[in-house]
């Protein structure tokens, strides 16, 4: 196995949670309430999933590597807008978070509206970015990499998902313990 298949394997993932966004947001936009219990496990999906563990593979190892490779101007443009892509998506999650907590909580000022865009934001984003990794990305990059480092850049993949569980779970309880003092 190449090392994009295990990225690659979760953009598929990424795209079912997409598809319930998109449902979710087709149900607002239709007069419908939010679904506390939806946007919940959505951020949770794209704090935990997506970004810490897809992207952080991502960044944290293939980026990684790549910025010691003389990557083509083009490559190079791309990996950088793939960075920027990533904190934007990072900041449209918290924000839906956000306005999620500010609308159930009643806040004043707090919408629907504003919930509807971020996950209208977040739908229209990672189509594009999965597309862009998968059709012109993943496959020229492998073109800089040995078939030996390609199989270090795996085994670096799965002892970092060996790792994700201990650290949500991890940084759960010490969350809790510092609520409870």
């Amino acid at each position: 196995m190449k090392p994009i298949g295990p990225l690659m394997r979760e953009h598929r993932l990424i795209e079912r949670m997409v598809r319930l966004m998109e449902r979710e947001l087709g149900g607002i936009i239709g007069g419908k309430e939010a679904n506390p219990l939806v946007i919940d496990s959505a951020v949770d999906f794209f704090k935990t999933y997506a970004d810490r563990t897809h992207h952080g593979k991502e960044e944290d190892i293939l980026f990684r590597d790549l910025a010691g490779k003389q990557l083509s101007p083009e490559h190079k443009k791309i990996m950088d807008e793939l960075t920027e892509e990533h904190v934007f998506a990072r900041k449209k999650v918290r924000s839906l978070k956000n306005a999620m907590d500010a609308y159930v909580q009643g806040s004043s000022g707090a919408s629907l509206d504003d919930i509807a865009g971020c996950l209208a934001e977040l739908v229209k984003l990672y189509p594009a970015h999965i597309e862009k990794e998968d059709k012109h990305f993943f496959y020229p990059c492998l073109e800089y990499f040995t078939g030996e480092e390609q199989g270090r850049m795996l085994e670096e993949f799965a002892d970092f998902d060996r790792k994700m569980i201990h650290e949500k779970y991890n940084a759960l309880v010490e969350g809790l313990e510092e609520e409870s003092g």
